[in-house]
C-alpha cells in the first residue's frame, strides 16, 4: 500500500567505510528532517556552503557513480546505494552528514544501509507525500541504450544488461518496489571485469576499492570468495543503482521503467528529458483512507492528483 504522508526517521544512525573512488576512509551519521526538505548531504568537514540537495538537477558527474554538487562546488559523491536505501525504506525526508566528498561504499550493495535502518522506527510528518503519477510514455535513446517509462500504479523496473563476458552474459529482470521482496535487489553488489580495473585506477578511481566491496569478474570466473549472492546479482545491482538514482526526482515515481543497458549517466539524462515533459505527468497525494462505522477499507484509497 502506497503511504499518505511523508516519513523521516525517528532517530539518527551513523555508517562507517571506505570511499570506493577516493580510498579515503569515509562516516555520515543520518538524522531526521522537517517535511518537503527532501535528502539534504551536509559536509561537515567544511565551514561554509556545505549543503548539497539530493536532486537530478544537482548531478555533476555520472561517471561509475552519482556525484551531487552544489553552485559552490561542494561534491558528494557515490551517493545512489544510500539513496535507494532509504527509498525501500519509505524515507522520504533525512539530513546526511558527511566528513568528506564520497559516501562509503560499505560492502557494495545497500545491505548494511538497509540492515540498520529496518531497525527503527519512522516518523510520520503532518505534509502528505508527493507522488509522481505518469500518463504518458516518455523515452530516451542514447547510441544502442535506452530508457523509457509508461504508465504504471506502481514504481517498477525493467532492467536489460548485455554483457560479452560470458559470467556475465545478458540478464533481464523486472521488479515492483510496492509488492516484490527486495533482498536480492539490495543485497546485490557493484561489479567490474577484472581487465577494466588498470584503466579504471589510471583515471583516478576505484582507490578504495576491493573483492570486499565490489564483484571481480575476471573471463570466466568470479574472483570473490563465495561467488554472487544470486543469480540474477549483476542486472539487480542495476536496478538498485536505477532506483537510487530516482530518488533523486524529489518524488515517488508511480510508472514502470523499462531500461536497455543504462546506467547513472543514461537515468540522469532521462530524469532531465522527463521534468521537461510536462504533458507527461502529474503531481499527486493519496487521499485519506475512507472510514465507515463498520471498517476502514483501503481499496477505497485513491489519488487526488494536482494539475
Amino acid at each position: 500500500m502506497l503511504e499518505i504522508y511523508q516519513q523521516t526517521i525517528g532517530q539518527s544512525v551513523s555508517f562507517q567505510g571506505i570511499g570506493l573512488h577516493t580510498g579515503k576512509k569515509s562516516h555520515i551519521k543520518i538524522l531526521p528532517a522537517n517535511e518537503d526538505q527532501g535528502i539534504v548531504f551536509k559536509r561537515i568537514d567544511l565551514n561554509k556552503n556545505f549543503e548539497v540537495k539530493a536532486t537530478y538537477d544537482q548531478v555533476s558527474s555520472a561517471r561509475l557513480c552519482t556525484t551531487l554538487e552544489n553552485k559552490h562546488g561542494v561534491k558528494v559523491s557515490t551517493v545512489e546505494h544510500l539513496l535507494a536505501a532509504l527509498f525501500i525504506k519509505g524515507i522520504d525526508n533525512a539530513i546526511v552528514e558527511i566528513d568528506c566528498e564520497e559516501v562509503p561504499i560499505m560492502d557494495g550493495s545497500a545491505k548494511e544501509f538497509i540492515n540498520v535502518l529496518q531497525n527503527i522506527e519512522l516518523k510520520s510528518l503532518q505534509k502528505k507525500r508527493k507522488y509522481l503519477k505518469i500518463s504518458e510514455t516518455v523515452k530516451l535513446t542514447d547510441g544502442e541504450r535506452n530508457i523509457y517509462i509508461q504508465p504504471s500504479d506502481y514504481f517498477e523496473v525493467d532492467f536489460n544488461l548485455k554483457y560479452e563476458n560470458k559470467i556475465i552474459g545478458e540478464q533481464n529482470n523486472l521488479v515492483n518496489f510496492q509488492n516484490d521482496n527486495l533482498i536480492d535487489i539490495y543485497e546485490s553488489r557493484t561489479f567490474c571485469l577484472y581487465d577494466d580495473i588498470e584503466k579504471i585506477k589510471k583515471n583516478g578511481l576505484a582507490k578504495g576499492g576491493s573483492l570486499d566491496n565490489a564483484i571481480v569478474v575476471d573471463k570466466n570466473k568470479i574472483l570473490n570468495e563465495g561467488g554472487l549472492r544470486n543469480e540474477n546479482e549483476f542486472v539487480n545491482h542495476k536496478i538498485l543503482d536505477l532506483a537510487g538514482d530516482f530518488m533523486l526526482s524529489g518524488y515517488r515515481v508511480l510508472g514502470k521503467v523499462s531500461c536497455n543497458q543504462g546506467g547513472h549517466q543514461l537515468t540522469n539524462m532521462f530524469l532531465r528529458k522527463l521534468f521537461l515533459t510536462d504533458a507527461a505527468f502529474s503531481i499527486a497525494e493519496i487521499k485519506e483512507i475512507a472510514i465507515s462505522k463498520k471498517r476502514v477499507t483501503s481499496q477505497q484509497i485513491k489519488l487526488a492528483v494536482n494539475a
